[in-house]
């Protein structure tokens, strides 16, 4: 279960890379004003994640109990965040077909990709948790 929520989680990365490469490259962090996002909320949610993901990582490797719990832990705060975003992008996704002359850099994401950042996040939490509770096995 410890690989199956390795799998999960770097395709939640890879997700969430494509939309922070969106956010960025449609001006997010260089247009406050019209974003709903926070760079701090942004790149908290990255730099949580990433760090939980290098921990799962080094938990796969080394079978530590301590570092599983540790990487579950992280992902609450995640989770928190993520759904922060999406609250905060919903009204950005219902109004894209009002025109707007700035539009925020979140309203460039392929709903597909939200979609799924957010499934296999989900899938991720509930196999990192399983795993950290001793469910099948490590």
């Amino acid at each position: 279960m410890d690989i199956a929520a390795l799998i999960t989680w770097v395709i939640t990365a890879l997700g969430g890379f494509y939309l922070l490469y969106t956010w960025i490259s449609r001006g997010g962090p260089r247009k406050p004003s019209t974003s709903r996002f926070p760079p701090g909320l942004i790149f908290g949610h990255f730099a949580l994640a990433a760090i939980g993901l290098v921990l799962w990582i080094i938990y796969v490797i080394t079978d530590s109990e301590t570092l599983a719990w540790i990487a579950f832990v992280l992902l609450v705060p995640v989770a928190l965040l993520g759904f922060t975003m999406l609250a905060r992008w919903l009204p950005t996704y219902r109004n894209r077909a009002t025109a707007a002359a700035d539009p925020p850099a979140e309203r460039h994401f392929p709903i597909a990709v939200v979609g799924g950042h957010g499934l296999f996040a989900v899938v991720t939490v509930v196999l990192v948790l399983l795993t950290a509770l001793g469910v099948g096995g490590s």
